[in-house]
């Protein structure tokens, strides 16, 4: 909370802003009641969040003066967050968190300044969720830190520390969700980007939380806002056998009451199954008006009839807010393992951007536009068009099943320069291998490469529409695209070549392994680091980009307990004779991406036992 004060005479105070005295009179209004909880120590009983909602975050553009979130009479605007699909009391599953916004029409409190309240938050999971953002006074401002304690129900603590951008200055690479302007007390919206975010700190696996205490009042210079927050439930009894990135946000069709039916390869299979959709990057919500499973028997047609897929317990289809992803309701299906399944997806509504994987290597389908639902079609002959990319779909999941590895990389985990369509990805010969041995854990695995994507830095910024699917850096994506998977239980790092290629410093890149690592292990995963591949005689795989690349390698593998385990794919595929460069058998000929029999040999030498330990 910050708490302006000016002396009227030697014995009265009163409690103020710069604003001038119409405003004043509002504003003072508004958080009178606030000032007086948060000048009170706060309440030993815990309290549901919304009990405890002290300031007014939106307000209706008709209204500004109603709301005041940064104490300099700025809000959110109420239309814009309706244009995103975030209107009050919208469920949020963010990161396979399942939050909501408040509740709360405009200009009604619906946040706690953070001040070490107590929050009634039942649960368990893998991690906690907060709906958060920070804001200053003074302009866009800095990220916002603060310790907290979480309390479980059999008495035992634990500590965490929240981190949340700033609504104004923040990144956009992170945000849950981005609106195109602020609204001011005197009236002005000014075009200017805010974020929301959703951001998680680690749980005690095993333990049920009881409450929650938030963060102190980080100063007079900043606040941390919290709207909501949830556990992240564990995902056992699932193993996701199927996965895709969002690489970014771009122009399409436009799509209308059109059918995609996409094309991707199982791991692992189960009896029953599910799919994920996700709305990354976007602006406004999605409407999937049905959607459905097949195995595919060739191109666009099924083995037959397609399974219907619902969603929200029983709907034919569902509304995605921007941001936001949704996950089918489980549907009796016997996935077969390492196959290919058709996955239907109806747009009944205009779709002119989308979230997109670009470099699928596999040939989809899109039926014409005004065709209608062709979800239930068996044959293919309404599909007379191809896709060479997967949108909104990033995971099929099926029952049982020990859980999932995955694999974070960039366009040599995507299997770029492989034969399209043949699936000879190395995590697809790493799936091979695990389902045909007994002894570890068959687990599916989840490709989560990005072509041109790096550790240290963002391709694509995180917002906007834009040409460029190379995705946000792998510490900003690691929420989405690792700890929020089906029951992951391991990750795979193999990243950093586009790095060094592109001016990135050896200590960047290592300082973002370790950040990755940490954050990973942090929320129970395993982690594996691969060494980075050699590349000389690629257009820019220069002297010095091969010194930053060694200096790299040397430090995976001596990370000084970085890393549970270590995957040397450099030593796979160098050249014994010329190690800066790539073995001639293994090159796929650019020199920098491995053929199909160099996917082969970064698969099969992974070490099974190195992934579960």
């Amino acid at each position: 909370m910050r708490r302006r004060t000016w002396i009227r005479s030697l014995t009265v105070l009163l409690a103020a802003t710069t604003a001038t005295a119409p405003a004043l009179t509002a504003t003072a209004t508004a958080q009178t009641p606030a000032a007086a909880s948060r000048a009170a120590a706060p309440a030993k009983r815990p309290l549901p969040l919304e009990k405890l909602y002290d300031n007014r975050a939106v307000s209706d553009d008709a209204d500004p003066g109603a709301a005041d979130f940064d104490g300099a009479g700025r809000s959110l605007s109420a239309q814009d967050l309706k244009a995103t699909g975030w209107s009050p009391g919208t469920r949020l599953d963010l990161d396979a968190a399942r939050l909501r916004w408040p509740d709360r029409a405009p200009g009604r409190p619906d946040n706690v300044r953070a001040d070490g309240q107590r929050v009634r938050v039942d649960g368990s999971g893998t991690a906690l969720s907060f709906l958060v953002a920070a804001t200053s006074p003074h302009g866009p401002g800095d990220t916002v830190s603060g310790e907290g304690t979480l309390h479980y129900r059999d008495g035992s603590r634990g500590h965490y520390t929240l981190t949340a951008g700033d609504w104004r200055g923040g990144p956009l690479a992170t945000k849950a969700v981005a609106l195109p302007h602020l609204n001011t007390r005197q009236g002005d919206q000014v075009g200017e980007k805010v974020r929301i975010y959703a951001v998680t700190v680690p749980l005690e696996r095993g333990r049920t939380l009881a409450s929650v205490t938030l963060p102190k009042d980080p100063g007079t210079d900043a606040d941390l806002h919290v709207f909501d927050i949830a556990p992240r439930p564990q995902s056992t009894g699932w193993t996701g056998s199927w996965a895709a990135s969002t690489g970014g946000y771009t122009g399409v069709g436009p799509w209308q009451d059109q059918t995609l039916r996409l094309v991707v390869h199982t791991s692992a299979g189960g009896p029953k199954a599910r799919i994920r959709l996700e709305n990354t990057f976007a602006a406004q919500p999605v409407r999937i008006g049905h959607a459905s499973l097949a195995v595919q028997k060739d191109g666009a047609t099924a083995k037959g009839r397609p399974v219907p897929l619902t969603f929200d317990g029983g709907r034919a289809g569902t509304r995605i807010p921007a941001g936001a992803r949704a996950v089918s309701d489980p549907v009796g299906f016997d996935v077969p393992q390492d196959t290919n399944l058709l996955v239907s997806i109806h747009l009944p509504e205009p779709v002119s951007a989308a979230p997109v994987h670009s470099e699928a290597l596999q040939r989809s389908y899109l039926s014409e536009g005004g065709s209608g639902n062709r979800t239930g079609d068996t044959a293919g002959g309404a599909f007379t068009r191809s896709l060479s990319m997967w949108p909104f779909l990033t995971g099929v999941d099926v029952q049982g099943g020990p859980g999932s590895v995955v694999a974070l990389g960039d366009s040599i985990t995507d299997g770029v320069r492989s034969t399209q369509g043949a699936n000879r990805r190395w995590p697809d010969v790493l799936a091979g291998r695990l389902l045909n041995q007994s002894d570890v854990p068959r687990l599916g695995v989840l490709n989560h490469g990005i072509s041109a994507n790096r550790v240290a830095s963002d391709r694509y910024p995180g917002d906007g529409i834009s040409t460029d699917t190379a995705g946000v850096s792998a510490q900003h994506r690691l929420e989405r695209d690792v700890l929020a998977q089906t029951n992951a239980r391991t990750v795979v790092l193999f990243e950093g070549i586009n790095d060094v290629r592109w001016g990135a410093s050896a200590e960047e890149v290592i300082a973002g392994m370790r950040a990755i690592a940490a954050r990973a292990r942090a929320q129970g995963l395993r982690v594996v680091g691969a060494t980075i591949t050699p590349c000389e005689g690629y257009k820019d795989c220069t002297a010095e980009v091969d010194a930053r690349r060694q200096k790299v390698n040397a430090f995976v593998r001596e990370s000084g307990g970085s890393f549970d385990a270590v995957l040397d794919f450099d030593k796979v595929v160098r050249d014994p004779e010329h190690p800066a460069r790539m073995a001639p058998a293994y090159d796929s000929g650019d020199h920098l991406h491995p053929g199909d029999a160099g996917l082969k040999a970064l698969g099969e030498s992974v070490d099974l036992r190195a992934l579960t330990g």
